[in-house]
């Protein structure tokens, strides 16, 4: 398998269709579900990231993760951000409504050492269903409206260089790393 050990679960890379799956919206919120969200959460702070979607670890369900530190957003956008707990448990995901528009350097776990400009909302609207099965909603700024974004995008088969047109300036990492992935997944 085309993976990265950084916690309980293993990270698969740029090359894996995993992380093309679109995934499967969760019927109920399970002890199992808990449990992988955890670890997901665990997975995540080992490779120091802020948001950890479930194709990521190579599983299906519509699940993803975020811990966006306050120190690491924009002050003008923190006080906003403060009332939305972290880390966040999101079940079943959407994003209601997108507003305005930053372009920011953006990385992702399962593309190591890659980072591009990439242009997303900066306010973003959004509903879940959390670790207790409690539907919320929430409006994001920033950083953590980025994430957000992120990894949604993960959940429908997605990944941050489709929103990039020009991927001449990292396109022989992008290469080396798909064919690394395949030849470790016996798929070249």
């Amino acid at each position: 398998m085309a993976k990265r050990k950084t916690g309980p679960l293993e990270m698969r890379l740029w090359g894996d269709p995993a992380l093309r799956v679109a995934c499967t919206p969760v019927g109920v919120v399970t002890d199992d579900l808990r449990r992988l969200a955890v670890e997901m959460l665990e997975t995540m702070y080992n490779a120091n990231g802020v948001g950890l979607a479930a194709p990521q670890v190579g599983r299906t369900e519509r699940l993803c993760v975020i811990d966006v530190p306050q120190d690491a957003e924009k002050e003008e956008y923190a006080e906003a951000n403060a009332a939305i707990p972290m880390p966040l448990v999101m079940a079943n995901p959407e994003i209601l409504a997108r507003e305005g528009e930053q372009t920011d350097e953006e990385g992702c776990l399962s593309f190591p050492s890659i980072h591009l400009p990439v242009t997303r909302a900066n306010r973003v609207s959004f509903t879940f269903v959390d670790a207790e099965g409690k539907r919320q909603t929430h409006t994001a700024f920033g950083l953590l409206a980025r994430a957000v974004q992120h990894e949604l995008e993960h959940l429908d088969g997605g990944v941050f260089i489709d929103n990039v047109a020009d991927k001449a300036p990292i396109a022989a990492k992008l290469d080396k790393l798909e064919a690394k992935t395949k030849r470790r997944l016996g798929l070249g």
